[in-house]
């Protein structure tokens, strides 16, 4: 069964920090690839971290320094450290799982992250 659940999502203020987590099933962990995505209404989703079965990691330029992926194998969850969280953050983040890099076929519900000048 193909299941990504993520939470974490809450409303802070600009500087501060969230922890998003993705559970996710037996068969979604083990994609080659898991990602965050993250998507502001109007806009097209924006790829923000992924991190290979082997544990390459990937992020993008608007959060290099301030996003760390991490996982707990045992749980089957990953995560998504955020600090020195900006306004240009806020969105619903997005856990994603697939064979590769570059085309998930696995998606979560979605959390939402609101940051506040």
């Amino acid at each position: 069964q193909v299941q990504l659940m993520e939470s974490g999502g809450d409303s802070v203020q600009a500087g501060g920090s969230l922890r998003l987590s993705c559970a996710a099933s037996e068969y979604s962990y083990t994609r080659h690839c898991m990602a965050w995505f993250r998507q502001v209404p109007g806009k097209e989703r924006e790829k923000v971290a992924t991190i290979t079965f082997g544990g390459t990691d990937w992020y993008a330029d608007s959060v290099k320094g301030r996003f760390t992926l991490s996982r707990d194998s045992a749980k089957k969850v990953l995560y998504l450290q955020m600090n020195s969280l900006k306004p240009e953050d806020t969105a619903m983040y997005y856990c994603a799982a697939g064979g590769d890099c570059y085309s998930f076929t696995h998606w979560g519900q979605g959390t939402q992250v609101t940051v506040s000048s």
